[in-house]
């Protein structure tokens, strides 16, 4: 049995860097991404003959926005998209970046949602790439909330933004409610056996199956 490493770039949706008067995370997805990451850098999975594994790189816009960030040069307001740019002009961080989605047999968008709807960081981030960048490729979609329902309003509309930029996504949904009582702050789940916790397995199975199966037929015909 072979090996098959899947490269995943994975989007965290949320900029938010401050604690709220009334205390808990400065930013509650970082407990989310803690342990998708754990997850998948564990995982092995049989794939027909294969078994498959995941190469990950994350992109947090608290990151690439700040100073010195890849997109610092355009920022949030998404002033500057890259495929708008003479890529002579493109900084080396801002290629480098690109170069890595470009490259990635798959994405996982891990967000929140505001207002019901899209975080305007993680649209800021994708859309600064263009389709060119993710097209005939999956993605999936984890989405978190400190309420009951998990951020599910904001995985709706970011289905539609992912089908746009060609990076289909998967059926299999993830949605976290209640992070705080599912999650320690270490990503470590308070209770292993929290049924929550059997959405991951599930949209991972889906987003490997439809990599695999995505990256032979780009190697076949290429892309459209």
């Amino acid at each position: 049995m072979t090996t098959t490493t899947l490269k995943t770039v994975i989007f965290l949706g949320s900029a938010r860097n401050i604690t709220p008067p009334w205390g808990g995370d400065s930013r509650l997805g970082d407990r989310v991404i803690k342990w998708v990451k754990s997850v998948m850098e564990s995982r092995k999975e049989p794939l027909g003959a294969d078994t498959i594994s995941h190469d990950i790189r994350i992109i947090d816009p608290i990151e690439v926005f700040g100073p010195n960030g890849a997109l610092s040069y355009s920022g949030g307001e998404l002033s500057k998209p890259t495929f708008f740019m003479d890529q002579s002009e493109l900084p080396a961080a801002a290629k480098e970046l690109q170069q890595a989605i470009k490259e990635a047999d798959c994405y996982l968008v891990v967000s929140p949602e505001y207002n019901h709807t899209i975080p305007p960081a993680l649209s800021s981030v994708m859309g600064h790439f263009g389709g060119s960048n993710y097209k005939c490729k999956p993605s999936g979609i984890i989405t978190y909330s400190p309420g009951i329902f998990g951020g599910m309003r904001a995985a709706m509309i970011i289905q539609i933004m992912l089908h746009e930029l060609g990076c289909l996504p998967v059926s299999k949904l993830c949605g976290i409610g209640n992070v705080s009582e599912v999650l320690n702050a270490d990503g470590t789940p308070i209770d292993p056996n929290n049924r929550m916790l059997n959405q991951l397995p599930d949209l991972l199975q889906q987003l490997e199956w439809m990599a695999v199966a995505m990256a032979n037929q780009r190697k076949l015909t290429g892309t459209f």
